[in-house]
């Protein structure tokens, strides 16, 4: 059994942003991939999708708690299911990539990312992959915590809906 999860934040004002992108993706390859959309699960934090039988059954998910608490959520769902955290892939925002590259990636650290930090901390170890799709860094001495709640530039929608499509293409062959 695997969880794919999309990092975000649950609000609608927070939709379109760079940090909403983990989250964008899996409501899209849901909605694309599934015909279907995600349902709200209270007791798991999240808003759920799932795919398979047994052994061979996939739970995609957002959380329904901030990007910095996204741990309780996954925390949640891998208790539920029952899933290891070997099994889990994490869909999120990274700033040290540029904006339209990915990264795939096992047993790293948080690189700084709040989200990643609390799933640490919450499954208490950092082997679980992680699907780190790029955001570039802020130029003109933006702050960070603003930079990550913008929408992307027109030219850098037409990266992302590239990467999307190869992240769909990962996602299918997990």
């Amino acid at each position: 059994m695997k969880l794919i999860i999309g990092l975000g934040n649950p609000d609608k004002k927070y939709q379109n942003t760079r940090h909403n992108l983990g989250q964008k993706i899996i409501i899209d390859y849901v909605r694309v991939y599934c015909n279907t959309h995600l349902q709200k699960k209270s007791n798991l934090s999240a808003q759920i999708y799932e795919t398979g039988q047994g052994t061979n059954k996939t739970i995609f998910a957002v959380s329904t708690e901030y990007m910095n608490n996204s741990g309780i959520t996954i925390q949640k769902i891998s208790q539920f299911y029952k899933i290891s955290p070997q099994d889990t892939y994490i869909i999120h925002d990274d700033l040290d990539l540029e904006v339209g590259d990915s990264k795939i990636q096992f047993d790293r650290g948080s690189a700084g990312h709040n989200g990643i930090k609390s799933i640490i901390e919450n499954l208490g170890t950092q082997q679980f992959n992680r699907i780190r799709i790029g955001i570039g860094k802020p130029q003109n001495n933006i702050p960070i915590e603003d930079y990550v709640l913008q929408s992307f530039s027109k030219e850098e929608k037409e990266k992302i809906e590239n990467i999307t499509t190869k992240i769909f293409t990962v996602i299918n062959n997990l």
